[in-house]
């Protein structure tokens, strides 16, 4: 994704003494966090209403004492994820629910996919006359920084890259990201680029990679890693009310779209995970009940419906502290709990939501040297890319930012705080030497 010069028509920036003028950001990515930074990025200035009210009080205050003041002007100290309360999947000024209303749609009954989430991004980037912005079938390849002056010495050929460092380069030179990948053409070859930036953000996600299991019969047809898959089989009827349950394995907030999913479907589920419910690692023990009731209602099914104690919801069994021994190829599975006993369950498919990683191979060292770990991959959850928490620019790495998952923001609603910390970032560099 390129975001137009927009960003600078206002905030003028000197140019590069050798007359090279790489462009301001390349945003890498095309889901919620890079859609909502390019909608900020292209001349859309978020203000503080002067009728609203915001949960956070103390926020509330201090948007309070500066009005007329662009919020991306502001100092918001510890609070830029706190910024929204909107609805869980909705982005800047058009809500998620109204774009559904226009769909003749509502959440309560009718519970929102996969395909509609895509859809709603689709319309957000076409509404907000953002498209100019993305070159959709492109793959990153290779960001790395080179020097300005060999970039414009070599006509942007033949560059030099500093051998001793997979990031740095002589502090003396001006140093900008270079950006190489490929398009794809409508006849499927690849067409390769070189872009230059002054700012990468990485927005890429983290489903890239699925978690698997490792069990035996994993890489059977009816096994699959996503939640879209669920939805496919509902819509084309290869799976209903009266079928085999549908085994969920995981604890996180993706198994927890697909039981509801499937619960409001009326389709029966069995769901497995390894954790105990009152485990206070558990997603859901940390999520506030008044701004996630969905969740919740998923946690108390959790703990009210296990396969010994039988609960008030129909088509659904718990299994907490167990774990999936192997697939087999009769679709029967079996699972074992904490003492080693073991079970038997007869399914029609089975989703293994256990979390995903990301593809960060177009990093140097796969991005390893800019997680909080060095020493171990990026992981969304337990080791994110180490970021500055008022700017989400890479402690590690100057000018290279990282949003939503990567840098632990796991919740569509979290990524506009991130996205108006870059944002504000950025336009304060533009301008940091005004002509």
């Amino acid at each position: 994704m390129l975001p137009d010069r927009k960003m600078c028509a206002s905030r003028t920036r000197p140019p590069h003494r050798s007359g090279f003028d790489p462009l301001p950001v390349v945003i890498i990515g095309n889901g919620p966090s890079g859609i909502c930074l390019s909608y900020l990025l292209s001349g859309y200035i978020p203000y503080f209403r002067r009728d609203s009210i915001h949960p956070h009080p103390i926020l509330q205050r201090k948007l309070e004492e500066a009005p007329g003041v662009s919020i991306l002007d502001q100092s918001i100290e510890g609070s830029m994820v706190t910024l929204s309360r909107g609805e869980w999947m909705g982005l800047p000024d058009l809500p998620f629910k109204d774009w559904l209303k226009q769909k003749r749609r509502g959440l309560r009954n009718n519970r929102a996919t996969a395909e509609d989430i895509a859809q709603y991004y689709q319309h957000y980037v076409m509404k907000k006359g953002l498209q100019k912005n993305f070159k959709c079938g492109t793959v990153v390849t290779s960001v790395r920084k080179v020097s300005a002056e060999n970039v414009s010495n070599h006509e942007q050929k033949g560059l030099q890259v500093n051998s001793d460092s997979l990031w740095n380069f002589n502090e003396k030179s001006a140093e900008v990201f270079q950006v190489d990948g490929f398009f794809k053409t409508v006849r499927g070859d690849k067409e390769p680029f070189s872009l230059y930036a002054e700012s990468v953000v990485l927005a890429t996600g983290t489903y890239d990679s699925p978690t698997w299991l490792g069990v035996k019969g994993e890489n059977l047809s009816y096994i699959h890693h996503q939640l879209s898959a669920l939805e496919e089989a509902v819509k084309n009827n290869c799976i209903g009310i009266t079928s085999d349950p549908v085994l969920i394995v995981g604890a996180g907030l993706t198994a927890a779209d697909a039981i509801l999913f499937a619960h409001h479907c009326n389709i029966p589920v069995i769901h497995v995970f390894r954790r105990r419910v009152s485990d206070p690692g558990l997603i859901f023990n940390q999520l506030p009940k008044m701004m996630y009731p969905e969740y919740h209602k998923v946690h108390q099914m959790m703990k009210e419906q296990t396969a010994a104690c039988a609960g008030p919801y129909e088509c659904y069994v718990s299994l907490p502290e167990h774990h999936v021994l192997s697939f087999g190829k009769d679709k029967k599975c079996i699972f074992q709990d904490k003492n080693g006993c073991q079970k038997v369950y007869k399914i029609s498919m089975a989703l293994v939501l256990t979390g995903s990683n990301p593809n960060l191979s177009f990093l140097p060292n796969n991005g390893i040297d800019l997680a909080m770990d060095n020493g171990q991959p990026v992981n969304p959850k337990r080791n994110p890319i180490d970021v500055d928490p008022f700017t989400y620019e890479c402690t590690q790495e100057k000018g290279l930012y990282a949003l939503g998952p990567l840098a632990g923001d796991n919740f569509v609603r979290f990524v506009q705080g991130g996205a108006l910390a870059v944002a504000s970032s950025l336009l304060k560099k533009a301008n940091k030497n005004p002509p």
